[in-house]
């Protein structure tokens, strides 16, 4: 519940429109909604301006679609991430507005039109196999209202491909660089660019990138300023704080 929707139910108490009962009916679950398995955080939207997001993975897909199930019962927007599509075909009995994205691996219900931001976030892999983790990042931003521009496929071993396009990346508010191997690509960006990075070092790589340690290391370690670092493929996590200071 955010805070319009508790402006809606007080403005129709006091016209009279609902019972005094009926508001506090509504309220009864106002902090977490207990589910036995999970205890849904209603109050979230309020404190952060963000609803809860279903982290599917290690979940059964009945427990994922339960979820969903209430969470449809409010007026907002809902992410699941690291989603099957077990999980996606358990959600659809009870949401069949639910779309899945296998590339992504998110399941989202939209439940109403998030006004579009002015500015944009740019989200940008190095390669063609980094682009599930900038999906999810991608995903997570529209959801919550960002325009977002696309640059995959623009890593070091051809360079020239960024720099074909840094006119059209430099407009963005802020970015997301997203790569695995060695992950130098950030550091490039971040010594071009004049705003905010965020990088993401995904698990792509042979034998010494260590399932994106390499990455990682190399991106908490870049002399580009600006830089700020998540965790190996942690696309949601680069699209969630990519969506906050776009919307600063």
């Amino acid at each position: 519940m955010d805070s319009n929707s508790i402006k809606k139910l007080l403005e129709s108490v006091s016209n009279k429109d609902i019972s005094v009962a009926d508001a506090l009916n509504q309220l009864k679950d106002f902090e977490y909604k207990e589910l036995g398995y999970a205890k849904i955080d209603n109050h979230r939207s309020l404190r952060t301006g963000y609803p809860e997001v279903i982290f599917c993975q290690g979940k059964t897909p009945e427990h994922v679609a339960g979820i969903f199930k209430y969470m449809n019962t409010h007026d907002t927007n809902i992410l699941g991430t690291r989603a099957t599509k077990e999980d996606y075909q358990e959600v659809i009995k009870d949401c069949p507005e639910a779309e899945y994205n296998p590339l992504a691996r998110t399941i989202t219900l939209k439940k109403k039109t998030e006004e579009k931001t002015q500015t944009h976030i740019a989200i940008i892999t190095a390669g063609t196999s980094d682009i599930p983790v900038a999906e999810e990042a991608a995903i997570t931003a529209e959801i919550f209202g960002n325009d977002v521009q696309r640059y995959y496929d623009v890593g070091v071993a051809g360079i020239h491909r960024l720099y074909d396009k840094m006119s059209e990346i430099k407009k963005a508010r802020v970015l997301v660089v997203v790569a695995g191997m060695e992950g130098a690509l950030p550091s490039i960006v971040g010594g071009m660019v004049d705003k905010p990075v965020i990088a993401v070092p995904t698990s792509v790589g042979y034998g010494a990138a260590f399932n994106g340690l390499a990455a990682l290391l190399g991106m908490l370690t870049s002399c580009a300023s600006g830089i700020s670092v998540v965790n190996i493929d942690n696309g949601f996590g680069a699209g969630y704080l990519a969506s906050m200071i776009n919307k600063l």
